[in-house]
């Protein structure tokens, strides 16, 4: 498989905002395939969602079509042995990405964090959603987790196939050369102007994790009107921040859309707090999303969009294989703007005045996991 996949155009995105316009979207992909349905999945847990899906997918093997899944170890730990026996008696063939087991040692943190749906090799979807009812309650007007996923027609959905393919049937590698190996020297594809239907699929695992960090540094720099990037885990690179912080101090409109305190890993919160006081000083703008889990990923930088599974934190880009579509289509475009605005408008702004009245409780919690975070940065240093 080549290094990049290029930028390929006379594609059509459609984006498919929170699990009431989403799930029903895959299912009926799901239920229309006439070939094949290809299914890659950190987080699936028991549950009506998890029904559904599991239901879906067994008609569709039980019609003729092929049908491939392959879920995450650990994520998918809370599907029930009686969904797994139900897909495999319907024809389904479920592999389990590296399983968890004591003799693994530092191996277990390798995980799919991909979320990736393909029919027919014709149409594909690319989010960050899980298959839990926090993503999805059918009937329900509005899920926990505020999340997006992309649906994908056009040429850019062999490349979905070609991924999916690499990970069904990997390689034979050392683990201790796919957990610590080098990174690619190939040169990142050039972003072409922005037309309707132009994108491409970026990737990365634990071998080749620069990629997608190449790529929004790339379009950080190169930003004059706007950065807005939304991500409920915070951790980035000193690279990344710094860059944040050139682009608004020469006075492009960078803003950042994170998670507040309804999130499901509060360490990893307090630990990106750290990070706020000299974004705010450089003129970045944070806003916490309050009224769900804000779970997106999602980066628009003036015409350029990165959406998928990818949080550009230090853990994801060091043992997750992750999965983005980068896009320039006017399209998407607005479409990508409005749901940033919206939640910026649904969440609260954070001023340097209101970050500095902090109560003290809050300060030794971001102290104590800010330590935490940087003791565990430096060893993942150490060991590169």
């Amino acid at each position: 498989m080549e290094t990049f996949f290029p930028w390929r155009a006379g594609n059509r995105f459609e984006l498919l905002v929170d699990g009431h316009q989403f799930f029903p979207a895959m299912l009926e992909g799901i239920q229309s395939a006439k070939q094949e349905v290809l299914l890659e999945l950190y987080l699936v847990e028991e549950g009506r969602c998890s029904q559904l899906l599991v239901e879906a997918l067994c008609l569709a093997a039980r019609r003729g079509v092929t049908v491939r899944c392959l879920f995450d170890g650990f994520g998918a730990r809370a599907l029930s042995k009686a969904a797994r026996r139900r897909l495999e008696q319907a024809g389904v063939m479920l592999r389990l990405y590296n399983p968890l087991h004591w003799r693994q040692g530092f191996a277990n943190l390798r995980r799919d964090h991909r979320k990736l749906l393909l029919i027919d090799r014709k149409t594909a979807f690319i989010g960050g959603t899980g298959a839990t009812d926090n993503f999805w309650q059918p009937g329900e007007a509005q899920s926990l987790c505020h999340e997006l996923m992309v649906r994908c027609i056009g040429a850019i959905t062999l490349d979905f196939y070609r991924l999916f393919e690499q990970q069904w049937s990997p390689p034979a590698r050392p683990w201790r050369q796919i957990f610590w190996g080098a990174t690619r020297r190939s040169r990142l594809p050039a972003p072409p102007a922005i037309s309707q239907g132009m994108g491409r699929l970026a990737w990365s695992d634990a071998v080749t994790h620069r990629e997608l960090v190449q790529s929004l540094l790339r379009h950080i720099h190169h930003a004059r009107q706007r950065i807005w990037l939304a991500t409920p885990y915070f951790l980035p690179s000193w690279k990344v921040r710094r860059a944040l912080r050139k682009a608004a101090q020469r006075g492009v409109d960078v803003q950042l859309l994170l998670a507040s305190n309804n999130i499901d890993h509060g360490p990893v919160r307090y630990a990106s707090h750290r990070y706020y006081p000299s974004l705010l000083r450089a003129g970045v703008r944070i806003h916490e999303y309050s009224p769900r889990f804000l779970h997106l990923k999602l980066v628009l930088a003036d015409g350029w969009i990165s959406v998928g599974s990818c949080n550009f934190d230090h853990w994801n880009l060091r043992f997750n294989l992750e999965a983005n579509l980068e896009a320039q289509d006017e399209a998407l475009t607005r479409a990508c703007a409005t749901c940033l605005q919206q939640g910026m408008a649904d969440g609260q702004e954070i001023t340097l005045e209101h970050w500095q009245q902090r109560p003290l409780y809050r300060r030794l919690l971001e102290r104590l996991w800010g330590l935490i975070d940087q003791l565990i940065l430096n060893l993942l240093d150490k060991r590169d």
